[in-house]
């Protein structure tokens, strides 16, 4: 099987219910807090060229998000900006991530969550 990360905020109620999804599934998931270890550039890079968008990355939704004003940076900054912003703080990026070998789920999917097995 598969060596499975799951990139999460153990304070999001969001994750907390991903994370035993994942568990109800019999998947077990290494937790990584994206507070201590946020993704890092090659991650990000590496995950888009395995098919996830730039824009799905983003927590449209978080304070960091508003108080940056990250949605007029969205408009303005190159790709390798934007990656490099992400980078920068864990909070910025959608959670959770599920990471395994052959797949990358953003956010809480059960349903894609299944198909790990």
């Amino acid at each position: 099987m598969n060596k499975i990360t799951f990139i999460g905020y153990p304070k999001c109620s969001t994750c907390k219910k991903a994370y035993q999804t994942l568990e109800d599934l019999g998947i077990h998931a290494e937790y990584r807090d994206i507070t201590k270890k946020n993704p890092t550039v090659d991650e990000i890079k590496s995950w888009i060229d395995r098919g996830v968008e730039l824009k799905q990355l983003f927590n449209t939704s978080g304070q960091l998000y508003r108080k940056l004003d990250v949605k007029t940076k969205r408009q303005t900054y190159s790709d390798d900006q934007l990656i490099e912003l992400l980078a920068s703080d864990g909070m910025l990026v959608k959670r959770p991530i599920v990471v395994s070998d052959d797949t990358i789920i953003i956010g809480n999917r059960p349903d894609a969550y299944a198909t790990l097995k």
